[in-house]
C-alpha cells in the first residue's frame, strides 16, 4: 500500500513538473520577442517564427521581410494587442476606436473576410503564423486588386491600412502622418532584408535548434 502511495506521489510530481515546464514555454512562445528591430535577433530567439516566415514565403511569394516589417509596425508583435482606449473628460476609459486585435491588427471584418476567402475557420488573430498569414494574403490581394508590385512595401502597406477601396479613393493622399508611417514602415523592411542576409545561413530552420 505504502509502495503505491510513494508511486502515485512520484507520478503525481511528474505531472506536475510537466505541466510547468509546458506553462514556461507556453509564456516564452507568447511574448514579444527582446530586439524587435533585429530580424535576425527575432528569428534567433523565435525559431518556430523563422521557419514559419520561410513557409509562408513559398506559399504566398511575397519576401518575408514585408510582411515582418508590417506586423511590427501594428502591434509590436504582441499576440492580444489591441488599440488603446479613448479618455473621456481625459482620465475615464472609454471605447476602443477599432476592433483590430492581434498580431495583424485585423479588424473583425477584414478577419471575417479572410476567414471565408480560406475557408480556415480555426484561425486565430492572436496566433503569430495565423497572423502571419493574414498580412500575406490581405498584400496578395492589395498586388492581384490594385497592381501593386509585390516588393513595394510603401504601397503595400497604405492598402493594408486604408483597405483596397480606400486606396484606390486616395484617402491617403490626405494623411501626411500615415503616408510617413508607410516610409517607415518600407525603411524597416529593408532592414530586415538586410540582417536576414546576413544570418539567413546560419538560422535553425525547424522547430528546434
Amino acid at each position: 500500500m505504502g509502495w503505491k502511495c510513494s508511486a502515485g506521489r512520484q507520478h503525481f510530481k511528474g505531472l506536475l513538473s510537466a505541466l510547468t515546464l509546458l506553462l514556461t514555454l507556453s509564456a516564452c512562445v507568447s511574448g514579444p520577442p527582446r530586439k524587435p528591430e533585429n530580424l535576425c535577433s527575432i528569428y534567433q530567439q523565435k525559431y518556430g517564427w523563422h521557419k514559419a516566415s520561410l513557409k509562408l514565403q513559398k506559399k504566398w511569394k511575397t519576401p518575408l521581410h514585408i510582411p515582418m516589417a508590417i506586423m511590427a509596425q501594428e502591434s509590436s508583435f504582441v499576440a492580444k494587442a489591441r488599440p488603446p482606449r479613448t479618455r473621456i473628460l481625459g482620465f475615464i476609459p472609454g471605447k476602443r476606436p477599432s476592433s483590430a486585435y492581434g498580431y495583424a491588427q485585423a479588424i473583425n471584418g477584414t478577419w471575417k473576410n479572410y476567414l471565408e476567402a480560406t475557408g480556415q475557420y480555426w484561425r486565430r488573430r492572436d496566433d503569430f503564423v495565423d497572423a502571419l498569414d493574414f498580412i500575406h494574403w490581405y498584400t496578395t490581394e492589395a498586388i492581384r486588386i490594385n497592381g501593386i508590385k509585390r516588393t513595394d512595401t510603401y504601397r503595400l502597406y497604405l492598402n493594408y491600412h486604408e483597405g483596397l477601396a480606400g486606396y484606390r479613393r486616395g484617402t491617403y493622399k490626405q494623411k501626411k502622418w500615415l503616408r510617413g508611417v508607410a516610409r517607415k514602415v518600407e525603411a524597416r523592411a529593408k532592414t530586415y532584408a538586410t540582417q536576414y542576409g546576413q544570418c539567413k545561413n546560419s538560422l535553425p530552420r525547424g522547430w528546434l535548434r
